[in-house]
Order: C-alpha cells, then structure tokens, then sequence
C-alpha cells in the first residue's frame, strides 16, 4: 500500500475519528525485552530504555526503491494486533516512521542489518533486501508478544529502544521438513516457513521421497505421485504436490526469502519409486510397498540405462520449477548399492544435476566420490573423524552441519517424550544448544562449514502441532548456532533468552516443549 500525501493525511484522520485504537490503553508502556534479548543474539546490541518508540495511528513505513516486499510484510506483520493503517510511502514527510533503507555498508554483507530505535523513530539500514528482512525478524521481537494476536489489542505498542549491528556467522541456517514418510499440505509446509524464518532461517531442504512415498508430481513419470504418493509410513494417508503447488510454496518460501532446496533420495530410499515402476528394478519386477520405518533396503539398478532415463527426467522437471541454486541428491544409507556401483551412480548422476544448471547437495557419504567444488556435501553422523568428508572440506567444499545427535529435530527430549525417535540421542534444550559446528568434525574447520541445518524427519509426526511440539524450542538454538558469533555462545545467557520468547509463541498458537530447563516467560 503505497499512498500520496493528501490520501495518507485522509486515511489517518478518517480512521482515527471513528476509534481505532490510538497509544491510550490499559496495558504498561514498557517493552517486554530490550535488543539484548534477541534471538539469535545479534554481533552487538546496545540497549537505550530512554530510546523508546511507540507505534500510533500515524506511523508509516517509509522504504527505499527496492525495500517494497519487505516493507509490505512488515505492515503485514504489524497491521492486525494495532489495527493501524501503517502505509508503506516513499518518504515520511515529517510522520512517526519505521524506516527501512538500503544502502552500502562493508561490515554487515548480503544479510546483515543495522537497526537503530529511537523516541523519533525507526531506522533499519541493509544493503539488500534479504538483510532488511532479517532485521525485520528482530525488529518484531522488540515490540510486545501481542504484536502476534490476529485481532486488534487495546494497548501501547512500545519498541525496545536501542541499537543493534548484526550479520550472519554463516551462510546457510537451514531447515528440513520431510514430507515423505508424512506428507504435509501446502499449507501446513507454509506454516512452518513462516515460524522458521522468525529465526533467520534461510532455507528449507524438502524431503520429497523416500521408500514410504513419493510427494512431488513428474509428468514424464506421473504414477510417482499418483501411486508412489497414496502410501505414508504406518498405512497412514500420502498425498503429493501437484508441480503448481510446489511451486506456490516455493513463491511463499521466496518471500519469506528463503530457498528450498528439493530432495529426491538416491540411490538408496527409492521403494516408493520402484514398487510403481517395475522397469527401475533390475529383474524388471516391482518390489512390494513399504510403509514400515526400516532402511538401508532399497536401491535403483545401477547398471541399467533406464535408472539414468529415470533421474535425468526427474531432475529436469525438478530443476525447471526450482529457481534455487541447488538440488539435493540423497545419497544416504544406501546399503544395498555395492559401493563400487554407488560411485558409478555418483559419477553419472551429478552431471545431469550440472546439466540443467543446478548443483548439487548431498548427504556427506557423496563425499566419498570425486565432488565438484561447488557440491555441498551435508553431514549428519555424530562427529569427530570421518576420512571423506576431511578430504572434501581439504579439496575446498563446504560442508552442512546435520549431527543427528545435536540437530535432529525428531529426536525426544528425554524417555517420556509422546513423539519421535531416541536411536541418535534423547536431546533436551541445552543439548541441542551446546555445540559448535566448526570444532564437530576432524579436519573441517570454520572456513570449510556452509552453515548448519536442523533435519525434522516424520516417521511420528503426523499434525502441524506435532511438527512444533519437535522444533520449538530447539529450532531457535540451531539457528543462533548458524547466525550468532561464537564468541556470544553462552548456555547461561541463551536460555534466559530464550524464556522471554515464549509468550511470542504462545500468541502464534505454537505448540511447543515446556522444556524444565528454561524458566518459561
């Protein structure tokens, strides 16, 4: 919404002549939280108690050319807890205004952000459009947890004065969701982006299939989704994407400036894909449908040309709807490929991957073949020594950081938890918190970590808040172990932070793990 002058100076006077809520309320002043508490913590916060702002009818945001889409999700975001206009313009003209602004500054990169709080006003400072959203991340964590009420509230709308200087300590803050051994509606997958990115959490790694069903539609192969998607682990309902839905969530993901990062598993994982098409079996006989939690069973025939066929179209259509850079391969527990022919699978498939423009990503046993520099390899073992995965990071790839004793989102905080897995670890808070990804694996350093990634398999999980009650609150300590300097981890000083977030996501409606660890806000 981008208003005039005269229209703005109409719209104020009209709606505030007829009671939308003005800065008079019931409820204190005083911000919830100052800049210090946020999450992840920022490079440096200096709080300013006397820097207070208040948001009233006649805030606007103005935004520089370039800073629209943000801007217009920040009124989104803001609009319908104070029921104030909030118009986006190009220039405030003297009017209360959250300022979004993008610029040249050497210190903060692509993602970084300085946003400064004062009595007169709001200024947030970027040098692209993805750092202006990250501050805007931090910007709502300043205003009161009502802020996340889907209806009007009679209150003060006071921002946390001060000033913060922030950018990420790594590149890539990732999340998984699998989709295969549950399949989750588009909507439900959006749900998650947006609680996701609250945390500056920059991709989201799809697990499309896997041996208990196949979840994106390829119309060279259209029985993948319209047979290999009807079966879930359990027998439970599947379901797939159509292409056009995928490719609305990835749109939706985009605006939340995250990237998905599609997984198709193999050659290992492929069940689903080889009990609807015979002809990817090497005795050209489909294998029966699998809809128990087992691995390590399947593989595609590798010396067959048909596989080939098989993967090159997939990637086609897969790298056509898939504006990312990336696409992930799979690659792991594939115990039933000789490993002479899983390197006959890995020179052959990562080319397609190059054909149509894409790179590829991996679970860290493709490090085992001769990668390509570019090609990620995503480790999820348990740390210290792994041979091929030093020789990658000494060849120059960036490794993703997944330990499945530290990351993994599935896995139950102790023995009485209702949902998830133990087999990698019972994983409290603190646990999920404690650990650096740059001293996690021999040989691989800070200079070689792409970033960290926080997987959440499904073989439990079948509702949205089963998917909440895994991530929060681990979700946001994963992502301060990617965003924040390792200088500012500190159990001590992250848990009372993270305390403070709680009525946030009690006003989101998240359903999440009272963890006895964290004493709960």
């Amino acid at each position: 919404m981008r208003l005039s002058r005269a229209v703005l100076t109409a719209a104020i006077v009209s709606l505030t002549a007829v009671g939308v809520p003005a800065s008079a309320a019931a409820a204190p002043a005083a911000p919830e939280r100052s800049v210090t508490d946020v999450v992840p913590a920022p490079v440096s916060a200096k709080a300013d108690p006397r820097g207070e702002f208040k948001l009233t009818p006649f805030t606007v945001i103005s935004a520089d050319r370039g800073a629209g889409q943000v801007a217009d999700y920040l009124r989104g975001l803001l609009r319908p807890a104070t029921g104030y206009p909030l118009p986006v313009v190009p220039r405030a003209w003297g009017l209360p205004a959250i300022s979004l602004q993008l610029g040249h500054d050497t210190r903060i990169g692509t993602e970084g952000y300085e946003l400064k709080v004062a009595r007169d006003g709001v200024s947030l400072k970027a040098n692209t459009a993805d750092g202006l959203f990250e501050g805007v991340q931090s910007l709502r964590q300043l205003l009161p947890s009502a802020i996340d009420a889907k209806r009007v509230q009679h209150r003060t709308w006071t921002v946390a004065g001060g000033t913060i200087l922030d950018y990420p300590r790594f590149g890539e803050r990732g999340a998984m969701l699998d989709v295969a051994r549950h399949f989750f509606k588009p909507d439900q997958v959006k749900r998650y982006i947006d609680q996701i990115a609250q945390y500056k959490i920059n991709t989201l790694h799809l697990h499309l299939a896997d041996d208990q069903g196949w979840r994106i539609e390829i119309k060279s192969w259209p029985k993948l989704a319209t047979v290999g998607g009807k079966t879930a682990v359990d027998g439970d309902p599947g379901g797939y994407y159509t292409q056009k839905q995928y490719q609305d969530i990835v749109a939706y993901a985009a605006s939340r400036h995250i990237t998905v990062i599609p997984e198709i598993d193999m050659p290992g994982h492929t069940n689903a894909a080889q009990s609807t098409y015979a002809e990817l079996n090497c005795d050209g006989k489909a294998v029966p449908v699998r809809t128990d939690t087992e691995v390590g069973y399947s593989s595609l025939c590798i010396a067959s040309p048909i596989t080939y066929r098989f993967v090159d179209d997939v990637v086609r259509e897969l790298a056509t709807i898939t504006p990312g850079q990336y696409l992930h391969i799979g690659g792991d527990e594939a115990h039933a490929t000789p490993p002479a022919d899983y390197l006959t699978f890995q020179q052959k498939v990562q080319p397609i991957v190059a054909k149509y423009g894409k790179k590829v990503t991996g679970w860290h046993e493709i490090a085992k073949s001769t990668l390509p520099v570019s090609a990620i390899p995503q480790y999820w073992d348990f740390g210290g020594d792994n041979a091929s995965v030093a020789a990658a990071a000494a060849r120059g790839n960036k490794i993703l950081m997944s330990p499945a004793n530290y990351a993994y989102l599935d896995m139950k905080y102790n023995d009485q938890t209702p949902l998830g897995q133990d087999w990698a670890a019972l994983i409290e808070v603190r646990d999920g918190y404690d650990w650096d990804p740059a001293s996690l694996v021999t040989g691989v350093g800070e200079r070689s970590v792409a970033g960290v990634e926080a997987p959440l398999w499904t073989e439990t999980l079948r509702t949205s808040a089963d998917i909440e009650y895994m991530a929060f609150p681990r979700l946001p300590g994963i992502a301060e172990i990617g965003w924040s300097p390792k200088s500012t981890h500190n159990w001590d000083a992250y848990h009372a932070r993270l305390a403070k977030q709680s009525p946030r996501w009690v006003a989101q409606g998240i359903n999440f793990y009272r963890s006895p660890q964290v004493d709960w806000k």
